[in-house]
């Protein structure tokens, strides 16, 4: 408002902080940039505005959790708010608590449906986003109790056949309980199922609680009622759960008289439980016979299920047709098959990072997104999501999706540009001024060549979070010497001359800048590693420059700049085996892990294996990788429990280990393991397609056996690309064009 301009509200700012007590905010904003480099945002105001959601939720976790630890609470509290676990955090100075030790869930839901059931790692669900959970506890007739999140072990799955479900199993002395979590839809619309079978060998009850928590911490519950005929219960006098058969006793609770697991014992009951702050608990008991198992079947309606648009599909659809591996490792197959239903699953329309924290939307986690939709053969699903895109340009054509993060640009329109490749379609009309425009916004960005360190880059900026303060970071440039090539590719295909001879020689020009920017950065380091930006030293954030090799090929294989990066990140920045980003994250990442093993896979480098092995160990049993992973405790530490960007990484890692594009060239075979292919006892052949390419589609098979067989067959778009088979372990091959086979040799 101008008239802010006119008055002195900074010194009454100033005047009324130090008048009572408090340090002069604006002095130490003012200190706090200093530390990164000028630039236009401080930081999205999309990301404080979701982390000032997250601390408030924290804030009040810190006013009731420490406090009524007699409680039963989520699996992550239980073990991090424990002294004698490995996941306790101290609290002392925290105003806030967190979720910082086991961020691990797994989503449930059918295809296109927009809600995104999650079910933590001891079977608790939260049906609704950022809502009550449900979770199922054993009281045994002689006293004894099973309470999952109390356990430190159990068994959990994934298990995927019509459907996807989450199977959790835990026992106790003489008491079990199966739970069983997955989403259906009917024409009634799609509601989420939890399936309890529970034993006691002396009888007992089965306990479904109502929970005022989430994996998050708090939720709020004010109201909770059983109905009349004692099959539904009313949350905030709606409709919210329908239990199969009546309840055979009830329960509620107060934020003052505790919890209701404190009242498991009261004779008699209560059907209506009223809590003015909020923490309203209750369950519904249901008798256990001894000796005899008992089953119940509790129904949640789900708010929300897009429909309209497009014909919601069952999983059976939505999967015909895909890129199909068949490998002789269990896990590594178990993982891919996760990975492809987690793309799924956060592809409702726009695609999501994850199913909570991150149930939003970025350009960067998209690109990678869809690129592993389209490398998965998801073509139709990958293509409304990028239908997307131009809802999200401004006029000047920014592709927006935080403020302050200038690589969007660059990833929309290279992903754009993949399609076309991989689909061999023209491109979309409703694309081609999007398009244009953001390739002109790009160089339209860049800063001037003064003679200065970031002369002819892009401005300082947020980034990629993850890679430290302000500043003018390599990630955004590489992107944007990428994106204008991918315009330059697309306005060649679609006859438009002169913005791709235009656009070829922006991308050049900009290429030549970083080069140069290099070049000094390599005399200032004394080693051709790539620093994050110019102004860095060599650090975790230099992941972000990993990109120049892994997706975008701006440089070839052997690139000193890349290698010995690669090298200088596994000396340095390596944790149990993966790569430990200390900025932000302060976990072990699986997606960038993976970066790296991407470039190792180029240069033909057997750690590459390696580093797939690792991240497969992270896995959580039910086959999902969190952002971040606790050194120590290996759960979650930051981000979404479930990262759909790790999943998207390992279809695409798999995918490039069998076949993947270098220059014209099509490389086969180049990343699995050399017992696969060696192994004379295996009773079936390896099997990965259809796969996309820029070349066409194509399926191998491989015989294993001392002379490996490896054949292919293909639907070439133009003529059939040179092949060379580059196995690890074995001599490489080049395909005779008359052939569609070769044979290994050691």
């Amino acid at each position: 408002m101008p008239w802010m301009k006119w008055l002195p509200w900074r010194f009454f700012v100033r005047r009324f902080a130090t008048s009572h007590g408090f340090l002069d905010p604006l002095a130490l904003m003012a200190r706090l940039q200093r530390f990164a480099e000028p630039s236009e945002v401080s930081e999205p105001i999309e990301l404080l505005r979701a982390g000032a959601i997250f601390h408030a939720r924290a804030l009040i976790n810190s006013k009731v959790i420490q406090h009524n630890l007699d409680w039963v609470w989520p699996y992550w509290i239980e073990r991090q708010f424990d002294p004698r676990d490995e996941s306790f955090i101290p609290r002392a100075f925290s105003i806030t608590h967190c979720n910082l030790s086991h961020r691990n869930w797994t989503a449930v839901g059918v295809p296109d449906c927009e809600e995104m059931p999650v079910v933590d790692p001891r079977g608790m669900l939260t049906p609704h986003y950022d809502g009550w959970s449900i979770d199922a506890w054993v009281i045994g007739a002689n006293g004894e109790q099973l309470i999952p999140s109390k356990l430190k072990d159990c068994d959990q799955r994934l298990e995927m056949d019509e459907n996807i479900s989450v199977v959790t199993e835990s026992a106790q002395g003489n008491l079990k309980l199966h739970n069983c979590a997955r989403v259906e839809r009917d024409s009634a619309g799609a509601h989420c199922l939890l399936d309890l079978k529970a034993e006691s060998t002396d009888g007992g009850w089965l306990a479904v609680a109502l929970r005022p928590c989430n994996p998050e911490g708090v939720a709020f519950v004010h109201k909770v009622r059983l109905d009349d005929n004692r099959r539904h219960w009313l949350v905030e006098d709606k409709l919210a759960v329908d239990f199969e058969r009546p309840v055979d006793k009830h329960l509620a609770s107060d934020y003052r008289h505790g919890d209701i697991y404190l009242h498991l014992q009261d004779k008699g009951g209560r059907v209506h439980g009223e809590c003015e702050v909020g923490m309203a608990s209750a369950a519904a008991l249901f008798r256990i016979e001894a000796g005899e198992p008992v089953h119940i079947g509790v129904r949640i309606p789900l708010h929300s299920d897009r429909r309209g648009s497009h014909k919601p599909v069952g999983w059976p659809d939505s999967l015909q047709h895909h890129c199909a591996m068949s490998v002789p490792d269990e896990q590594f197959q178990f993982l891919y098959d996760a990975a492809i239903r987690t793309l799924v699953l956060h592809s409702p329309r726009d695609v999501y990072p994850g199913p909570y924290t991150y149930k939003r939307f970025w350009f960067r986690d998209a690109a990678f997104m869809i690129q592993s939709l389209l490398q998965a053969g998801l073509v139709e699903r990958a293509e409304r999501a990028l239908d997307q895109f131009p809802h999200r340009q401004k006029r000047d054509g920014f592709f927006h999706s935080q403020d302050g993060e200038w690589d969007s640009n660059g990833e929309a329109l290279w992903i754009f540009d993949l399609y076309c490749q991989l689909t061999n379609r023209p491109l979309k009309t409703a694309w081609r001024d999007p398009i244009l425009r953001g390739a002109s916004w790009i160089t339209g960005k860049r800063l001037p060549k003064d003679g200065s360190r970031c002369g002819g880059l892009l401005p300082a900026g947020f980034s990629a979070e993850h890679l430290g303060p302000n500043d003018c970071y390599y990630w955004d440039d590489f992107w944007g010497v990428a994106g204008l090539h991918a315009a330059s590719n697309i306005c060649e295909r679609e006859g438009l001359a002169n913005d791709a001879h235009t656009f070829n020689a922006q991308a050049n020009d900009f290429q030549q800048t970083i080069d140069e920017s290099l070049a000094a950065a390599m005399e200032r380091l004394g080693r051709p590693a790539m620093p994050a930006s110019p102004n860095r030293r060599l650090d975790a954030g230099a992941i972000g420059s990993i990109t120049a090799g892994y997706p975008l090929q701006l440089y070839p294989p052997d690139d000193p700049r890349l290698t010995d990066l690669a090298n200088y990140l596994i000396d340095n920045c390596f944790v149990s085996g993966g790569f430990f980003q200390d900025m932000i994250h302060s976990g072990i990442n699986a997606y960038l892990t993976l970066h790296i093993a991407q470039v190792l896979l180029r240069a033909g480098d057997p750690r590459c294996l390696d580093l797939m092995r690792s991240v497969a160990r992270l896995a959580s049993p039910t086959g999902q990788w969190p952002e971040a992973i606790h050194p120590h405790s290996l759960g979650g530490c930051m981000g979404d429990g479930q990262h759909a960007w790790a999943a998207a990484e390992w279809v695409a890692m798999q995918r490039n280990c069998f076949v993947r594009e270098e220059g014209d060239t099509l490389v086969l075979a180049s990343g699995l393991p050399p017992q696969w292919l060696a192994d004379e006892a295996a009773q079936e052949p390896i099997r990965f397609g259809p796969a996309l390419t820029r070349f066409g589609k194509i399926t191998l098979e491989i015989t294993p056996g001392a002379s490996p067989r490896v054949a292919w067959s293909a639907d070439w778009y133009r003529d059939a690309p040179p092949i060379e088979v580059r196995a690890l372990g074995f001599k490489p091959a080049t395909a005779v064009p008359e052939l569609d086979h070769v044979e290994l040799s050691a």
